[in-house]
């Protein structure tokens, strides 16, 4: 009772605060001292802080300060109080405190302050509070004091709520009780932290048109006023948790007034809602409604506008440009593959920094042009997908991604009869292939391997695709040469595979007629084209010996002793299978046996069936 008598408010609350902390340690104390000094401290605030209708502005700076100090000894009293408190005796502490949440007495003995409430919201059981949540509502409603903000205390018991959602009682009564909260609130901060604490409510309970009433009233709100950053803040939790909650994009769009707003936020928060609506409605099934691909390519430009390039980090703009490639290749127009084509030439302009996309682009206009072929479309169609392609790999920075897909659409090219746009597209691929060296970064193992798979792949299609009279048949193969002999970041073990392609591309353009042909009947192989053209077969053999010798020299390089085995008899076998044994190639085959014999054993499996083979060749 002696610490009624300290005038000043600071010193009479921490006079309380070491008093209960010294009653803490004793052995056994009631809690009837507490509710004395948490009844003094309210009347003590009830004096600083008139209700919220008497005031026309906020508490003064000194009043705020002081509230601040007094708010620690709050917080532990508070805690002090409620501390193994049973369920059975919550209501009567919440009673001794004036904040009865029985309906009966609630209007007559209501005496809450908003800061004293605020503490007690904070450590009442989750349990107690869904069970009266309705009840505990209303006691936040008859908190009229400016001690602390009713929005904040609203908040606080909204994030308590939706920690067990499916248990809170009377959801309907509560849900319209935090309308009728919100539609007092013209500023919108308030409306959206309250708005924002209670969604999930709304969402997991499915009452979908008081998402919509939401939405409109944000909407009124956002019209009115300049969306500041702490609104944007919660905007982006509340359209995240939007998002997050459905499963499909085209109920998303539906909700009243959410492009609009979408429309209306900016920076961080809205590239950060973008991604999450490009991410979620490319997850799992193509995207083929004409008007929701419309919507999702204007968000998805939004978001690439956003996205600064020059000043970020390539961590930090890698996923919102994965997930922009991502909605891009899960388009489908289905039949109209006209308008597909068209929203490709969208993209490629819209997001031309993307290199991921600008490759997406071009498997999808091959794609589109396999289909056109398999529907029978016009010529035409399909030659506007390889101009697409022609146009677009350029631009993508890599080189061996370049070799890729000039090579990939030059099949598409060849599938299709086109031999002028093929002998283009195999020629920008040479080109690549004269750029390709280790400051590109091909030293590591996977660009490596997809390299000599790349070469590989052009020598198959070189069986396919008529040469050229003027240049001569074994033009490319020679820039092949060149370009693994040149290279010494290529492997040993490497470089083998692609010579014995080269190998395989000679023996198969040496025979007289071939026993396959392109798919077109307007491509004509090679032994047509060359017909009794005498220099033909002596390139081929020419390139032969060259590639003999090269395998030798390739297999030594070799500096482990077991690979170099196994690389010389596959050497051998290449040959054996490819050539007539001559004595070129019986030289080669006897120089890789040597070197096979000096690195195996002599019961190596490998190396008997070699041998038998060149016996039989012989």
């Amino acid at each position: 009772m002696m610490t009624r008598g300290i005038a000043d408010p600071l010193a009479s609350a921490y006079c309380r605060l070491y008093l209960v902390q010294c009653a803490q340690r004793l052995p056994e104390h009631d809690t009837g001292f507490l509710i004395t000094c948490m009844n003094d401290i309210k009347l003590l605030l009830l004096r600083l802080t008139p209700a919220r209708e008497a005031v026309d502005r906020d508490l003064s700076g000194t009043s705020e300060v002081l509230l601040t100090l007094i708010e620690p000894t709050i917080e532990y009293i508070v805690r002090c109080l409620f501390k193994d408190l049973r369920q059975m005796e919550i209501n009567d502490m919440l009673l001794a405190l004036g904040m009865a949440i029985n309906p009966s007495i609630l209007s007559e003995n209501c005496s809450c302050v908003s800061i004293i409430l605020h503490y007690v919201l904070k450590e009442l059981p989750i349990g107690f509070i869904c069970c009266n949540a309705l009840e505990i509502l209303h006691l936040v409603e008859c908190a009229k004091d400016s001690s602390f903000l009713q929005s904040l205390n609203f908040k606080l018991l909204g994030h308590r709520l939706c920690e067990r959602v499916p248990e809170v009682s009377k959801v309907l009564l509560v849900v319209d009780k935090i309308f009728q909260v919100l539609s007092c609130y013209d500023n919108l901060d308030a409306y959206l932290m309250v708005a924002d604490a209670y969604l999930d409510i709304i969402l997991e309970s499915h009452l979908g048109t008081y998402l919509n009433v939401i939405l409109d009233g944000i909407f009124e709100r956002v019209r009115d006023e300049k969306i500041g950053e702490n609104e944007l803040v919660i905007l982006q939790s509340i359209f995240s948790k939007i998002v997050a909650h459905f499963a499909n994009i085209e109920h998303i769009l539906a909700l009243n007034h959410f492009l609009d707003i979408l429309d209306m936020m900016r920076g961080s928060s809205r590239n950060v809602i973008s991604t999450q609506i490009l991410s979620m409605a490319a997850r799992n099934s193509q995207i083929r409604d004409p008007t929701v691909i419309e919507v999702l390519l204007e968000i998805a430009q939004a978001l690439y506008d956003g996205l600064d390039f020059s000043n970020m980090r390539k961590d930090d703009y890698q996923h919102p440009s994965h997930v922009i490639a991502r909605f891009v290749y899960m388009v489908d127009h289905g039949t109209q593959l006209e308008s597909h084509l068209r929203f490709l030439a969208q993209c490629r302009g819209a997001f031309s920094s993307i290199s991921e996309l600008q490759e997406i682009l071009v498997h999808s206009s091959n794609n589109l042009a396999v289909r056109a072929m398999r529907d029978g479309n016009s010529c035409n169609f399909i030659k506007s997908c390889l101009a697409f392609n022609e146009v677009t790999i350029p631009a993508i920075p890599t080189n061996l991604r370049q070799l890729n897909l000039y090579l990939e659409t030059a099949e598409v090219a060849l599938l299709g009869g086109f031999i002028s746009h093929t002998d283009g597209l195999i020629d920008a691929a040479v080109n690549c292939l004269q750029n390709v060296d280790s400051v590109n970064g091909t030293r590591s193992m996977e660009d490596l391997s997809l390299l000599v798979s790349l070469l590989c792949k052009l020598c198959c299609m070189l069986v396919m695709v008529p040469g050229n009279l003027e240049q001569g048949v074994t033009r490319i193969p020679k820039h092949i040469l060149s370009l693994i002999e040149s290279q010494s970041w290529i492997l040993p073990r490497m470089k083998i595979n692609v010579l014995s392609s080269v190998i395989y591309l000679s023996a198969a353009l040496s025979q007289n007629q071939l026993p396959y042909h392109a798919v077109s009947g307007q491509v004509i192989g090679n032994y047509q084209l060359y017909f009794d053209v005498p220099s033909y077969h002596q390139e081929l053999l020419s390139l032969s010996g060259v590639i003999l010798q090269g395998l030798v020299n390739v297999v030594m390089q070799e500096s482990s002793v077991a690979v170099r085995g196994k690389m010389a008899l596959e050497a051998c076998n290449c040959i054996a299978s490819s050539f007539v044994m001559s004595d070129e190639a019986l030289e080669a085959c006897s120089k890789l046996m040597e070197i096979a014999k000096s690195c195996l054993s002599t019961g190596d499996k490998f190396l008997h069936s070699t041998l038998k083979v060149l016996y039989l060749k012989k």
